[in-house]
């Protein structure tokens, strides 16, 4: 199995953290040198392991916006 190479271009927020140090978090990583994606998923504390997550194109990413804009949460 390949390594999976990617790069946090850019950290944009954490929305929780476990109690052993696991962030979930939204970046800008670019997966095996391509164009980077929003991405969400948890990480441990160093970034070194990482959970299931979801990767989003800014348009995808917009229209999330969008849809949840219009809930009531």
């Amino acid at each position: 199995m390949n390594e999976i190479k990617f790069e946090i271009v850019e950290h944009i927020g954490v929305l929780s953290e476990t109690a052993k140090g696991w962030k979930t978090e939204l970046n800008l990583v670019s997966w095996d040198g391509r164009d980077p994606k929003y991405d969400l998923r948890s990480w441990s504390e160093n970034h070194e392991k990482m959970g299931k997550g979801i990767t989003l194109s800014k348009i995808e990413l917009s229209k999330l916006k969008e849809i949840l804009s219009d809930k009531e949460i």
